[in-house]
C-alpha cells in the first residue's frame, strides 16, 4: 500500500509534527508512505516539495489579502481564518500518481485550494482526511468558539469585522464546501472524540464517515530521561519545581497564557511556601517579551523545532502547563506524558481525554485560573507526584504508540480502497 500524505507543512505547527509522526509510523508498520509539502524543512527523500518555488509565497499573500478586504481592511483575525481560494495542483506530480491513497491533513495559507481538492477527489483515488482542527466542517475558522452556526449554515461570521453579513465570507465558502462535499466518499478522521462529535454534527458533514484515531508519537525518542542531567545542560536550575509552559505563538490569545499568569498570581498570594520553589520555563518565539508578566521566577527559551531538544526540555522540568481555550489534541500533553511529566489543563476540547483528572494529571475548570493554580499546586504534592508520573507515561504507552495508531490507519484505508 502506497499513502501520500499532504499537508502544507513538514515540521512546523502541531498539524505537521503530527503528519510527519503518522508517516514515520506508517513506515514503520510496513506502509510505504511519503509527505507531500509545500514547507519542506529537512532533507528526507520521503518529503516532497510541490512544484512552484517563488509563485508560492505570492498565493499565502493572495489569500491574505482577499480576507483582508473582506473583513473591511482590518487585521483582526486575519490568521484564524481560510477561504482556500489559491493553491497549486498537486494531482500531476508523481507522487500523486502512484499512490493507492490520498490523506489530507492541514492544507491551508495558500497551499490547497477548494478547487485543488475538487481535482483531488475527482482523480478517483479514495481520499482520507485528518481534521487538526474545525476548518473541513465551518465555514473559514479553524475554531468557532461559542458559535455553532457551521451545525446548520454559516453566515455573519464573528470573526469578521463588523459580525460579517448573510452573504459573508463565510457564507460563501460554505457553499463551496457544500458543492465540494456533495456525493463523495470521504473519510473524515478527528484526532480526538471532542472535535469528532463536533463534526458529526456539522451540516457539511451529514452522511460523511467520521472516525476518531488519536495523534503517534514515537515512545522510543520520547520516554523519561535523568533529571539533573538535562536541567545541567539547559542551565536550568537544579533546586526549583519547574513549570514547562510552550507555544509557537505565545501571543496568540486562545493559547490562554494571561491565565498562566492569573494562576501563578494566586499562588504567589494564596501559597507562598510554594511560590518560593517554583520556576516557569517558557518556550516560544515571544518567551522572552511576556517574561516580565510572571510573577514566579521565569527561565526563557526560544522556540524549539528538533524533537530531541523538546524531550530533553520535558524531562527538565516537573510538570507541564496548557491554559489553552480551545485545541483539538495537543501534541504538547503526549509528548510531556510519554517523558513521564504530569500535566494541567482546562476542561475544553480534547484535553480531559488525555489528562486523567487526578489520575495522571488534573483538569482546571474551564477558564477558572483559581483552580488552574490548585491544579499545579495539587500535581506538584510530594505524595502524588510520583504516581502521576508512572500513570502518565503508562497513558502515552498505550492510547499514543506508533503502532496503535498506525494499525488503525490501516484499517481506515483498507475501507476506503475497498469501497473504489
Amino acid at each position: 500500500m502506497r499513502v501520500l500524505i499532504i499537508n502544507t507543512s513538514e515540521r512546523v505547527g502541531g498539524a505537521a509534527i503530527a503528519a510527519h509522526r503518522l508517516m514515520e509510523a506508517l513506515k514503520g508498520y510496513g506502509v510505504s508512505a511519503k509527505m507531500l509539502v509545500r514547507d519542506r524543512q529537512s532533507n528526507k527523500i520521503s518529503v516532497v516539495n510541490v512544484p512552484g518555488g517563488l509563485r508560492q509565497p505570492v498565493k499565502f499573500l493572495w489569500e491574505r489579502l482577499r480576507i483582508f478586504l473582506a473583513n473591511r481592511l482590518s487585521r483582526k483575525n486575519l490568521f484564524q481564518v481560510d477561504i482556500a481560494n489559491t493553491g497549486t495542483d498537486v494531482t500531476s506530480t508523481i507522487e500523486f500518481k502512484q499512490a493507492d491513497v490520498i490523506h489530507l491533513h492541514w492544507i491551508n495559507q495558500g497551499f490547497l485550494s477548494l478547487d485543488n481538492i475538487r481535482g483531488i477527489l475527482d482523480s478517483g483515488k479514495p481520499v482520507v482526511v485528518t481534521m487538526h482542527d474545525m476548518w473541513y466542517f465551518t465555514g473559514i475558522c479553524h475554531y468557532s468558539g461559542a458559535c455553532e452556526k457551521y451545525r446548520e449554515a454559516c453566515h455573519h461570521c464573528e470573526l469578521l469585522r463588523g459580525g460579517g453579513s448573510k452573504n459573508d465570507l463565510s457564507a460563501k465558502v460554505f457553499r463551496k464546501k457544500q458543492s465540494l462535499y456533495a456525493g463523495r466518499d470521504i473519510t473524515f478522521v478527528a484526532c480526538s472524540q471532542w472535535l469528532a462529535g463536533l463534526a458529526r454534527s456539522a451540516s457539511l458533514f451529514e452522511g460523511k464517515t467520521v472516525v476518531n484515531i488519536p495523534n503517534a508519537i514515537n515512545t522510543n525518542m520520547f520516554h523519561p530521561m535523568e533529571k539533573r542531567q538535562q536541567r545541567a545542560s539547559h542551565g536550568l536550575p537544579d533546586d526549583k519545581k519547574l513549570i514547562l509552559f510552550g507555544a509557537k505563538r505565545i501571543t496568540d490569545g486562545r493559547k490562554g497564557f494571561r491565565y498562566l499568569v492569573e494562576a501563578c498570581d494566586i499562588i504567589r498570594r494564596d501559597y507562598p511556601e510554594w511560590a518560593e520553589k517554583i520556576g516557569i520555563v517558557v518556550v516560544g518565539a515571544a518567551s522572552e517579551t511576556v517574561k516580565n508578566q510572571l510573577p514566579l521566577p521565569v527561565y526563557s527559551v526560544d522556540y524549539v523545532s528538533e524533537e530531541r531538544d523538546m524531550v530533553e526540555l520535558y524531562n527538565a522540568v516537573d510538570l507541564y502547563v496548557t491554559p489553552s481555550l480551545q485545541d483539538n489534541l495537543p501534541n504538547t500533553i503526549v509528548e510531556a506524558m510519554a517523558c513521564g511529566v504530569p500535566c494541567v489543563g482546562f476542561h475544553v476540547g480534547g484535553i480531559p481525554e488525555m489528562i486523567d483528572h487526578l489520575h495522571n494529571g488534573y483538569v482546571a475548570r474551564y477558564r477558572d485560573a483559581k483552580d488552574f493554580a490548585n491544579g499545579i499546586i495539587w500535581t506538584l504534592n510530594p505524595e502524588e507526584y510520583p504516581g502521576l508520573c508512572e500513570m502518565a507515561e503508562k497513558k502515552a504507552l498505550e492510547s499514543y504508540s506508533e503502532k496503535s495508531v498506525a494499525e488503525q490507519y490501516v484499517r481506515i484505508y483498507n475501507q476506503a480502497i475497498s469501497r473504489h
